[in-house]
């Protein structure tokens, strides 16, 4: 099964890169490396991740973020990708704005 980013999911990749690239150089393109491959991952293992406010989340192997995605017949869709330090509450309001 394939993986599709929405463009969501994509403009919270460049903004964790962007938080990463202030904190060290280089480390948003590790960032950005780690994430990709946790997102691969889900080519193979998509559906088996529990599930947060009907969203499967997949948690990252080395960034405390989650990938949240939605199982459709034909591929793994991406939702959103947030930083599991934000308030939950912020969390919660971006996943209920997300159409299914």
């Amino acid at each position: 099964m394939h993986v599709e980013l929405r463009d969501e999911a994509r403009e919270d990749l460049v903004y964790g890169a962007m938080f990463y690239a202030e904190q060290s150089a280089g480390l948003d393109g590790y960032f950005l490396k780690c994430l990709r491959q946790d997102i691969e991952k889900l080519q193979s293992i998509g559906g088996v991740h529990e599930k947060y406010r009907d969203f499967h989340r997949s948690l990252s192997d080395r960034f405390p973020y989650a990938i949240y995605y939605l199982v459709a017949e034909e591929f793994i869709d991406v939702v959103a990708i947030l930083d599991c330090r934000s308030d939950p509450t912020a969390i919660d309001s971006r996943l209920g704005r997300t159409k299914r």
